[in-house]
């Protein structure tokens, strides 16, 4: 098995591709080792000293380090990987396909017509190339004019997300969603 990495925006984040399908559905973030008691995958991840974080996409791993090298323990990040993935295991278990939701979205139900727009231009234009970079984006609510969006995987805490957000995302929305008029991180 040959698993290729790939340089995120976030230099903590390392992008980890298996060459093969890693999560069916909703992506899910992992903040920490209590979190990804669902996941076989990213608990064995969490056991690696100096992981801070761990992303699942459709068909790639992210991870995030924290003051460690990643030539100290890429090695063994690329092992827990293989290991996983040459053991049959499931990445979530049983039971656990339906994404734990961190709070409801929120909007007024007049803004749905908006509301709606908004997600499908996330889904269409914005959340496939923030997946390219190592990452998620989700809508979380609308209110007076700012759309409020949750950064996960490589976009977390990524020293470019305000740029991503303020230059990309805000003025997409702006442009083809009259009411937008700014974008916020929750």
């Amino acid at each position: 098995m040959f698993i290729q990495t790939e340089a995120t925006p976030n230099p903590a984040t390392l992008k980890f591709l298996p060459g093969r399908d890693v999560l069916v559905g909703e992506p899910r973030d992992f903040r920490g080792p209590e979190s990804a008691h669902v996941s076989p995958l990213a608990s064995a991840l969490f056991e690696v000293p100096g992981v801070d974080g761990v992303f699942l996409g459709s068909d790639f791993i992210s991870v995030t380090k924290d003051s460690a090298e990643w030539s100290h323990i890429k090695p063994a990040i690329l092992g827990v990987i293989m290991e996983h993935f040459l053991s049959g295991k499931p990445v979530l278990n049983d039971g656990t396909s339906e994404v734990e939701t961190a709070g409801d979205e929120f909007f007024d139900t007049a803004d749905t017509e908006t509301v709606e727009v908004i997600k499908e231009l996330l889904a269409t234009r914005v959340r496939p190339a923030v997946a390219m970079d190592g990452g998620d984006i989700t809508f979380k609510g609308f209110k007076e004019g700012t759309v409020y969006l949750h950064m996960q995987g490589a976009c977390s805490g990524c020293p470019s997300s305000t740029a991503t957000l303020k230059s990309g995302i805000e003025n997409l929305l702006r442009h083809f969603v009259p009411g937008v008029e700014a974008v916020q991180q929750v």
